[in-house]
């Protein structure tokens, strides 16, 4: 295990313009932190900076204390699983897992022990000669993560390593890789753009939007005390509601409705020239609970999924999705009073993004 700091960390292929721009992050030994962002938001290149597959521009990559920046990726003691496997087609699986140890010189009777060892953890112990191509998606991915295993490393790096699966099969790798973690003990460094992926696996988050940090937290705090528009919208399934309002005293305005907000939360956004109501779908009911103010609204359209409904609420010009029962049963164009919950509202600042706290 060992900790992973970076410092500032740059990056531009043209040296002008920037695509990661001064990212700063420390990570603790043995601890899971995931990068989650849209395509294209300077992710993956951060990783492969941290592996040395990237030149960095400016700023520092210090791995256990040490400054890496110059040391060439077979010296940084990292082993990366990247998304399309990258096995040798004609090599077993126990080669494949035992070729980098190969390379190091290192005795065959160690090789076997740590395959092996391995291969019962990820449990393919009974497939070790076989080759790639008689083998599904998710039985390649635990190869090459084996392979990764073997090496005993000081940091794992995964760049999207469940992008090619089913959605099925997503899943349950997503629970092996949980599982995993906690059996190693191990610091790993994981890149997805599934933020379903980032909230079941990571101790910590980052969430990045154009080469820029938004937010560095936990699951929770990033789920519930998001530091920004952007990290409300891409988090939740659905995704926090957003919507323009207006302040007026401790009144929120959402077009021709009005509520009340929470004590102290109109004094933190009472200078903003505009301003954003959040919510999230699951802090809108169709029946009071105590902490929740009562809103006049329209049934637009309801989803069932089975096991909940999803309803889009008119509220005053502006719709609203809210997460209720799976017997839910009103008809579009109904009028019916919402309840929103005052402990989970949201306001924000529409000028930077940023949450008015």
């Amino acid at each position: 295990m060992a900790s992973v700091e970076l410092k500032q960390i740059v990056k531009s292929y043209d040296g002008k313009n920037n695509v990661v721009h001064g990212i700063d992050l420390q990570i603790q030994h043995g601890e899971f932190v995931v990068f989650v962002g849209p395509s294209g938001c300077g992710k993956s290149t951060l990783l492969r900076m941290i592996a040395g597959l990237e030149s960095i521009t400016d700023g520092d990559v210090i791995i256990d204390g040490k400054r890496v920046n110059d040391e060439p990726p077979r010296n940084r003691d990292i082993a990366m699983v990247f998304q399309d496997y990258a096995l040798y087609p004609h090599k077993t699986l126990y080669d494949n897992m035992a070729f980098g140890l190969r390379l190091r010189k290192m005795p065959e009777g160690e090789i076997k022990t740590r395959v092996m060892d391995a291969a019962r953890l990820l449990k393919i112990d009974h497939m070790l000669e076989r080759k790639p191509a008689a083998l599904s998606g998710g039985q390649r991915q635990r190869v090459a993560i084996g392979r990764a295993i073997v090496r005993q490393p000081k940091v794992f790096l995964f760049d999207e390593p469940l992008s090619n699966l089913d959605a099925q099969l997503r899943g349950e790798m997503r629970t092996e890789i949980k599982k995993l973690h906690q059996r190693l003990g191990a610091t790993i460094i994981y890149v997805t753009h599934d933020q379903v992926e980032a909230m079941t696996l990571a101790d910590r988050i980052a969430v990045l939007s154009a080469g820029k940090t938004m937010q560095y937290a936990s699951p929770s705090d990033i789920y519930n005390t998001p530091a920004a528009t952007f990290v409300a919208g891409f988090t939740g399934s659905p995704p926090m509601n957003l919507v323009p309002c207006q302040l007026s005293g401790n009144q929120i305005k959402l077009g021709t409705a009005n509520f009340e907000l929470p004590a102290g939360m109109s004094g933190r956004a009472e200078r903003k020239t505009g301003l954003s109501f959040g919510i999230r779908p699951e802090n809108i009911g169709i029946t009071p609970v105590e902490d929740s103010v009562a809103v006049n609204a329209k049934v637009v359209l309801t989803e069932p999924l089975g096991a909940e409904t999803l309803v889009t609420f008119d509220v005053g010009g502006h719709e609203l999705v809210a997460r209720c029962s799976a017997s839910f049963s009103s008809t579009p164009g109904s009028n019916m009073p919402i309840y929103i919950s005052q402990r989970h509202m949201h306001l924000f600042d529409t000028e930077n993004g940023m949450a008015c706290r």
